[in-house]
């Protein structure tokens, strides 16, 4: 974060004095304001956000509420070991049954939230021939699942030259911005939008002045929600959160046929179709895997072409359709691909949440209540805590 001397407006801008101050209002940000004030309604909570609500990754990814993590299933036992996947998948379920209960409740129509299961597909035989195994592991775990065959995905999704695949029969897909603005309208935090933080400064008495370029904003607790925008704040994060581009196209609507989200290429690629029948689709950062890093939204070429080529070769009935609209946002990946919370090893009144590489929506809103019981003396999972990186 920085701030131009002819841009800055301190001057003509009183102090401004918070309990808690949160930088950032994406999904993090605004989960953690949701969840202090459930926890104590005194706090005086502030929002602070240099552009407006969403505008980062939590406006700018393709809606899907999967559970789990950046890894399919067998490969998170791999990493992590079979009780620590079993813990980070049920916390991501917990995770959608928290955002169904707190905040969509009855509005589910209003921000095109379905929960009709996610499709993890397969084009090559070995790739089904891991997934089918994935499905058994997971059943055996009493997770549901449903194996698809190839001639039921062009079926089922309109999709082609796929041989299988499965059905992760919980997950969920959204309006990201509609999920934000109701979640904003149900929390009392005052939000300040078009104010960029720039630095924290520390009072001897333990204050802290958040400097932003409209005014100083003073309190005993600052929360960093910047997930991929983290370091620019912080110097903690620069080995430990990663700004990562990602890029999404979006076609023009065309009657509705896919029955649910989809994930290819072991969760790299993914594409749905929302109630009004455009088809939005993002990945394929692959191929340009080194240089898609850094702070800047841009799309490329490349990944544009290679987006489009996609629809054209497994999804014909959008072979023809127009193109409306192309995007790209930074997301935030993590040293190890979980998401992390913690306090800041030498400022322990500094809080952060993020690093959900790739999966914000589906592990934010309990992240954020994750963070709060962190910050009221409760213990947090290990996997998420950012101890494990000390």
């Amino acid at each position: 974060m920085s701030s131009s001397f002819w841009l800055d407006r301190t001057p003509s801008v009183e102090k401004k004095t918070y309990d808690v101050v949160i930088v950032g209002a994406g999904l993090t940000g605004l989960s953690t304001a949701y969840w202090l004030q459930k926890e104590d309604p005194s706090l005086k909570v502030a929002v602070i956000e240099k552009n407006r609500v969403a505008f980062g990754a939590s406006g700018r990814n393709a809606g899907f509420v999967t559970c789990g993590s950046v890894e399919h299933f067998n490969r998170m036992i791999s990493k992590h070991g079979l009780e620590q996947a079993v813990e980070i998948w049920k916390f991501s379920e917990t995770n959608l049954q928290l955002l169904q209960q707190e905040i969509i409740q009855d509005q589910s129509a209003k921000i095109q939230f379905e929960k009709k299961g996610a499709f993890s597909l397969a084009a090559q035989e070995s790739e089904f021939t891991e997934l089918k195994k994935v499905s058994e592991v997971m059943t055996s775990l009493k997770i549901p699942t449903e194996i698809v065959e190839g001639g039921d995905i062009e079926k089922r999704l309109g999709a082609v030259n796929f041989v299988g695949g499965i059905k992760y029969l919980g997950d969920a897909s959204t309006n990201p911005v509609g999920l934000l603005e109701l979640l904003r309208s149900k929390i009392k935090a005052e939000i300040f939008e078009s104010v960029e933080a720039y630095r924290i400064d520390n009072l001897d008495d333990g204050t802290k002045i958040l400097k932003t370029d409209k005014g100083d904003f003073e309190t005993s607790m600052v929360v960093l929600a910047l997930n991929g925008y983290s370091a620019n704040l912080h110097p903690y994060f620069r080995d430990k959160i990663f700004p990562t581009r990602g890029q999404c196209l979006m076609t023009e609507a065309v009657p509705r046929f896919m029955e649910g989200p989809c994930y290819a290429n072991f969760y790299l690629d993914y594409f749905r179709q929302i109630p009004t029948g455009e088809l939005l689709i993002g990945g394929f950062r692959q191929i340009e895997k080194q240089t898609e890093v850094g702070y800047s939204d841009h799309i490329t070429d490349l990944i544009q072409d290679s987006l489009h080529k996609f629809v054209v070769t497994y999804l014909p009935k959008l072979a023809h359709a127009k193109v409306t609209h192309r995007w790209g946002g930074v997301m935030g990946f993590s040293k190890d691909g979980e998401p992390m919370v913690g306090s800041i090893p030498d400022d322990p009144a500094i809080y952060f949440a993020g690093g959900y590489t790739g999966h914000g929506v589906g592990l934010a809103f309990n992240t954020g209540k994750t963070l709060v019981d962190l910050i009221f003396g409760r213990q947090i999972p290990s996997w998420i805590s950012a101890r494990r990186f000390s």
